[in-house]
């Protein structure tokens, strides 16, 4: 399938490997640009890592790899040879951009650190998406987002209420924030190179952005308030913004952040005009002193009808809510489907549904046009368009440059 989107035409390398890394690539080239894949001849670990071991057969590809690798070509190299690092400085110095996540130390030794490779491509996007960051002594340690992003970060303290373990809620949940925002830093960097014509370095980390992920929180401790954790239902300041069961036991949240604005519309829904001025309830203030009996008033209430009739009752009366799915629910979700929170990607076996990035573009649409690929899958190929005649490659085959 042939590219579209808005960066059709751009060139990028890839030298990463598990999660945040490879999604940034993923979403790009959703967008259009060309990515080639640089594994090593063992691949990507995140090729063999068992994300539902007893239900995910052990010799199937991990189908996370395989979202977010899309849309790409993948040639190996051997970079622990000369000539290997060579090849891949060559095909780095045909791009636009170069995007790692190895650990600093390591794109060292290899030569292919911004400082090498900028003085000869001096118009070359660098992107590298760390743990921790490029300096300080924990800038060669491995994070992955359980460690750099939900716990180093606080992620954990802002989501759980107090006195819960640190545990991770979702995988790759950090990595996917990060790659968002390593692609959003690399198109603003080709937006500059347009402008000056001059490359630069974009750096991204999971502990960065797991502070902005919960900086509300943390902006208010930067200023002097103390910390709000995470609580439950009951108490709550104001019971209008809270989550609900239906007589189903299906769970909504009702979203009435301006307390004193929605109560007569919620009285009037639940059919009980006269705790309008209730004293107990009659502001924003005595409704949080007396959350708890509140709350059980609207528990009861809630509980005897299904939300498809309290629906209808809210935007009646203009009580904002939303249905609190679970994953099975959302997928489910009409409205999901019409936001286009799910598309198409192609497979060797196949077409399956996964979940895009969540940007659309009026007059480039952009689409997944092919399967992630097999390790080394378009060696050959990117090495014939680099210039190699078949009697190079297989010399470069006996050498142990490529497999």
């Amino acid at each position: 399938m042939e590219a579209t989107g808005p960066l059709k035409g751009i060139k990028i390398v890839e030298l990463a490997m598990w999660a945040a890394g490879p999604m940034v690539t993923g979403i790009l080239a959703d967008w259009g640009a060309e990515v080639i894949k640089i594994e090593s001849p063992e691949g990507d670990p995140y090729r063999a890592l068992n994300v539902h071991p007893g239900v995910q057969p052990a010799n199937i590809t991990n189908p996370n790899f395989r979202v977010s690798n899309r849309s790409k070509r993948g040639i190996v190299l051997n970079l622990k040879t000369e000539e290997g690092r060579g090849l891949a400085r060559e095909l780095i110095g045909a791009a636009d951009v170069f995007m790692t996540n190895m650990r600093v130390g390591a794109v060292e030794r290899l030569g292919l650190d911004y400082d090498s490779l900028h003085p000869l491509f001096p118009r070359l996007i660098y992107c590298h998406v760390t743990g921790y960051g490029v300096e300080g002594e924990w800038r060669d340690r491995a994070g992955y987002d359980a460690g750099a992003f939900y716990a180093r970060a606080g992620v954990w303290s802002a989501l759980l209420p107090p006195g819960d373990f640190p545990m991770m809620r979702c995988g790759a949940f950090g990595d996917y924030y990060t790659a968002l925002a390593a692609a959003g830093g690399i198109c603003a960097a080709l937006v500059g190179r347009a402008a000056t014509g001059k490359g630069q370095r974009v750096l991204a980390s999971l502990l960065r952005t797991g502070a902005y992920a919960v900086s509300s929180a943390m902006n208010l401790a930067l200023l002097g308030y103390p910390q709000r954790s995470a609580s439950g239902r009951s108490p709550s300041f104001n019971p209008l913004i809270n989550c609900y069961q239906d007589r189903d036991g299906k769970w909504f949240w009702l979203l009435c952040l301006q307390g004193d604005r929605f109560w007569p519309g919620v009285t009037r829904a639940i059919g009980r005009p006269e705790l309008l001025d209730d004293p107990r309830f009659n502001s924003l203030d005595n409704r949080g002193k007396n959350s708890v009996e509140l709350i059980r008033i609207l528990d009861d209430i809630f509980k005897t009808k299904p939300l498809e009739e309290w629906g209808p009752i809210f935007d009646r009366e203009d009580v904002w809510y939303t249905p609190a799915n679970d994953i099975p629910g959302a997928l489910k979700d009409e409205q999901m489907r019409i936001a286009g929170c799910f598309t198409t990607m192609p497979t060797n076996e196949g077409e399956v549904e996964v979940v895009p990035a969540p940007i659309d573009f009026s007059e480039m649409p952009w689409n997944i046009r092919d399967a992630a690929p097999e390790l080394g899958q378009h060696t050959e190929e990117i090495l014939l368009e680099m210039g190699r005649n078949w009697e190079e490659i297989a010399k470069l085959k006996e050498r142990g440059v490529i497999i």
